[in-house]
């Protein structure tokens, strides 16, 4: 019984590593004071999966890195949404 716990939690932990971090870039266009990418960084960065956050005053962008696998790219616009800052994907 106890190697079959033990096989459980090895594949389980696995599972976490074999997620690969994404990247992606959000255009912030309502950003129009040095101000803002305070809040919209702390947004961001309050979404569970999030791991780095840099936001570009002057280009009105945001680069995040996330685990797709406890976030999606749906639930960080919601969040600068939901902050006052809409946002969309950076083509």
């Amino acid at each position: 019984m106890n190697k079959y716990i033990l096989i459980l939690g090895l594949v389980l932990s696995a599972s976490s590593v074999l997620a690969k971090p994404q990247t992606i870039t959000l255009k912030v266009p309502t950003m129009t004071c040095p101000v803002c990418p305070i809040t919209v960084t702390k947004s961001l960065q309050a979404v569970d999966g999030v791991a780095e956050v840099e936001v570009n005053y002057e280009e009105q962008l945001a680069q995040v890195i996330y685990n797709d696998e406890t976030t999606d790219v749906a639930a960080l616009i919601k969040a600068t949404t939901n902050a006052g800052y809409p946002s969309h994907l950076s083509k």
